[in-house]
């Protein structure tokens, strides 16, 4: 359903503009698929909606004139308007070195990646515009190129990615023509600046079938392309506790977390430092010593080879490095609060934890019902605790660094911080020791004994 707004925005451009929604808009619409964007194009020059738009009280934006485009915010939101253009040579892999304004909106649609991009919905009414089939394809979804898919591929390496993306998002198959001309393209593909590629991989993370869109990576090349150091987990064998071998335990994780960009990429690298540290016991069958460590080394490694943010980069790497924490019913009180201060101390939620640690166990495929009633007995516990609000830093002790100094007699120096850490292990072992009598207790003992 188009949005009203954009009704009298048509109004206000007139019917000789032929108004039109474009592009990735009018494929969610016909999906039933929420989106946020509502991109536009139009007959008119970006000059004439400028000017029509302003005289309709609108604010419009000159942000991409040499492309065609004008930004026009309406009801406090920023749409794109471009005028119908066709694409002169693409030399750099990306982008056209010419743009040509003017044109019908039929072979503006011709130069979009995919057919289900290429269909547009006027805005003052009539039929979807639809010359390559994409209504068709969406119904039997599939991905498949505008035209001759190594031409599409040539014009933009960003496309094969694309592909593998859409499939993820949409849980859509690739058209085998479509797919097989993606090998094809790799060195046009590599011309693709790592900053969008990390953003096409992290929505391709974050679809609703990531194991498609990773298997079309693994199978295409694109794989080897931008995350080489994942070859090696497929065909990785895994002992008796995993029925699955490191890329398809991978993939399931992928699947099963959350799917929020740290998650998913915490869930794909997790294992990435097995096929490392792989080694055989004494029976015969695998075993990772120590993979916990080079799958954070390689991850890190990969995160910020792919420009990856800092925030997400620290959440990444401290799901990870407590990935392969497993609390038992033999803990004491006291060891469930070390690692509680552990997680805090590396900014990671608990049930944030604890939901990654879910999706590792049911990825395993083995004994899964017995996981889950376990997972959850040791995150009740958790849970129960963490209510308890005990101390888990040195910030939470009953007397801070003045008071520790007035107390000992003492000015600042190493002494306060190891006297800190000290007095925190005690509370951790024992909460209730957290007050300004107790711990000036323990400090007056410990001074008399030294």
């Amino acid at each position: 359903m188009i949005w009203e707004p954009l009704l009298r925005l048509a109004e206000a451009l007139g019917p000789e503009s032929e108004l039109a929604v474009v592009g990735g808009a009018v494929r969610d619409e016909l999906l039933g698929r929420p989106h946020a964007d509502w991109d536009l194009a139009t007959r008119l020059m970006p000059e004439a909606v400028m000017a029509r738009a302003r005289a309709a009280g609108l604010k419009a934006i000159p942000t991409g004139l040499q492309h065609g485009t004008v930004t026009v915010i309406l009801e406090g939101r920023p749409l794109e308007i471009t005028t119908f253009r066709s694409d002169g040579d693409y030399l750099d892999g990306r982008h056209p070195e010419s743009v040509r304004l003017g044109v019908s909106l039929e072979e503006d649609l011709s130069r979009r990646d995919f057919t289900i991009n290429a269909m547009a919905l006027p805005v003052g009414g009539g039929g979807l515009v639809d010359p390559f089939g994409g209504r068709t394809d969406l119904e039997a979804g599939l991905i498949r190129a505008v035209g001759d898919p190594r031409q599409r591929f040539a014009e933009d390496g960003l496309r094969t990615l694309r592909a593998c993306r859409f499939a993820a998002q949409l849980d859509f198959e690739v058209d085998g023509e479509t797919l097989a001309a993606i090998p094809g393209r790799l060195e046009v593909a590599r011309k693709v600046a790592v900053e969008r590629a990390f953003v096409e991989v992290t929505k391709l993370l974050c679809g609703a079938e990531p194991a498609r869109g990773l298997d079309l990576l693994a199978e295409t090349g694109l794989l080897d392309l931008w995350l080489p150091e994942l070859r090696t987990m497929i065909g990785c064998t895994q002992n008796r506790h995993h029925r699955h071998d490191v890329w398809r335990h991978t993939l399931e994780v992928v699947r099963l977390a959350p799917a929020d960009p740290a998650m998913r990429w915490g869930a794909l690298l997790h294992d990435a430092g097995k096929p490392g540290a792989r080694s055989l016991g004494p029976d015969g069958e695998p075993r990772f010593h120590g993979h916990e460590g080079c799958s954070l080394e390689l991850a890190g490694a990969v995160l910020a080879r792919m420009k990856a943010g800092l925030a997400l980069r620290h959440e990444v790497l401290a799901l990870i490095r407590h990935h392969g924490t497993h609390p038992e019913a033999a803990w004491t009180d006291a060891a469930c609060r070390r690692f509680l201060r552990r997680l805090e101390e590396d900014g990671l939620e608990l049930a944030r934890w604890a939901a990654f640690r879910l999706a590792d166990q049911r990825g395993k495929g083995v004994a899964v019902e017995a996981r889950e009633r376990e997972h959850a007995a040791i995150l009740g516990r958790l849970e129960t605790l963490a209510a308890q609000a005990p101390p888990l830093s040195v910030k939470a002790l009953a007397l801070d660094g003045a008071a520790l100094m007035d107390l000992a007699g003492r000015k600042g120096g190493p002494w306060l911080g190891e006297l800190q850490r000290s007095l925190l292990e005690a509370v951790i072992e024992d909460p209730s020791l957290n007050t300004p009598g107790a711990l000036a207790e323990l400090i007056r003992q410990r001074m008399s004994g030294s």
